[in-house]
């Protein structure tokens, strides 16, 4: 039976976290997220050092991933460049990106992980500093960032940069999961995992129907914002049904069963491309086995719990599924506005929209020029965050985006009622 909703503050749905609190949290809390965070990004690193060996970590170039050790000195590098390198750090988003760095603690810094401008596939060629070396990088980055905390005011200005560094780190552990699970390594008890039968929370039957109205979409008022978010509008949404929850596999399995990656018309041109650029025949990371359907995660092939979301789909799978199923992908402005309503649930997987990334009204680019501009060009919004997504960072506004063809990312779909 479909359920009439009606709108609520954005973020009460049973899976929201604590990423508005986060993003207007003060020193202590913020100190308390980066120490945590820093113990789960060194024992990330620590497992691929057990699962790959020493010469391990210098791992098979590939446009998705980069080297464990560059990413590790990398977030130490960002820290520092922002924090304790930049003189403008107490301006909040109205900082000069421009203005001249102190030196780096660490000689040729710049040179090693500067993501702006050491091109990715050289990173592979680079004489990067050791694992003893980078941690003690690290360390000595951090001091001189928990040193400035203490010492820092605490309005949105004075702490935009620690908030930054905080949810930069965030982002660069997860891709480490996305890493694991595309080498096929465990990384230990560090990890986040996926939830199970005995810990998902089950999402009830039917529908949710949203009323026509006119809603306000992005971000406004105090608090951290990525730039993406910022300008704030209005968008008239007409009434739409959407899922409860993302689709599971018992749900997706019967369109690859039915023939659904061999029958061109259910794909979009793109998709179409995708498809006989990749020759998939069913998604990533599944197999037929004697006793049905099995999944490898993190290496090792287990039975796939069907009433789990599917996950690591392209948008393209999505939008074949929903052309098999009569359903649709929501906007952004959909997902957006259905997310503040009670018995609407998220934070397993990531969600692929309709919507293109593309600026809001009066989008202006914070300090860090490379995080949104340059990826306004045809990529898709993803919304919501998965089991590898730490809690802080997941918000029912954060606008995620990778391509349509990336099957890496936990990330998954729910639909809509077709017209």
């Amino acid at each position: 039976m479909d359920a009439l909703i009606s709108e609520r503050e954005v973020g009460r749905s049973r899976r929201a976290s604590g990423g508005e609190a986060m993003r207007r949290a003060g020193p202590r809390e913020i100190e308390a997220a980066l120490t945590a965070g820093r113990t789960q990004l060194l024992g990330l690193f620590d497992g691929f050092r057990h699962a790959l060996g020493p010469d391990g970590l210098r791992i098979a170039q590939a446009s998705a991933v980069n080297l464990p050790l560059w990413e590790l000195g990398h977030t130490g590098w960002f820290e520092e460049f922002w924090l304790s390198r930049n003189p403008d750090r107490a301006m909040g988003s109205a900082a000069d990106p421009l203005a001249p760095r102190a030196p780096s603690v660490l000689a040729q810094a710049d040179a090693f992980y500067d993501s702006s401008n050491v091109a990715h596939a050289t990173r592979w060629r680079l004489d990067l500093p050791d694992p003893a070396a980078t941690t003690a990088y690290l360390a000595a980055v951090r001091e001189a960032t928990l040193a400035l905390l203490r010492a820092s005011g605490d309005s949105d200005d004075d702490l935009y940069f620690f908030r930054l560094v905080l949810f930069h780190e965030d982002m660069h552990r997860e891709a480490w999961h996305f890493m694991a699970q595309g080498l096929g390594i465990d990384l230990g008890p560090a990890m986040r995992r996926p939830s199970t039968d005995a810990t998902r929370t089950p999402h009830g039957p039917g529908a949710l129907r949203v009323a026509a109205g006119r809603r306000r979409i992005g971000v406004d008022g105090p608090g951290f914002a990525f730039d993406n978010e910022l300008g704030a509008h209005d968008v008239d949404v007409p009434a739409f049904a959407i899922d409860p929850g993302p689709v599971t596999w018992a749900a997706f399995l019967p369109f690859v069963e039915a023939g659904g990656y061999a029958d061109r018309a259910l794909w979009t041109p793109q998709g179409d491309e995708w498809l006989r650029g990749t020759g998939a025949t069913q998604p990533l990371h599944l197999r037929r086995a004697a006793a049905g359907w099995e999944r490898s995660q993190f290496g090792r092939w287990v039975a796939l719990d069907r009433a789990a979301p599917a996950m690591q789909l392209t948008a393209h799978e999505a939008e074949a599924w929903c052309r098999w199923a009569g359903r649709r992908l929501p906007t952004e402005s959909e997902w957006e506005t259905a997310a503040g309503h009670d018995g609407f649930e998220w934070g397993d997987v990531w969600e692929w929209t309709s919507s293109p990334f593309a600026p809001y009204p009066g989008f202006m680019p914070h300090p860090y020029r490379d995080y949104s501009q340059p990826w306004f060009d045809g990529r898709r919004v993803l919304r919501g965050g998965s089991f590898a997504t730490a809690p802080h960072l997941r918000h029912a506004r954060y606008r995620n985006f990778f391509p349509a063809g990336r099957n890496d990312v936990f990330a998954g779909f729910r639909s809509c009622a077709a017209p």
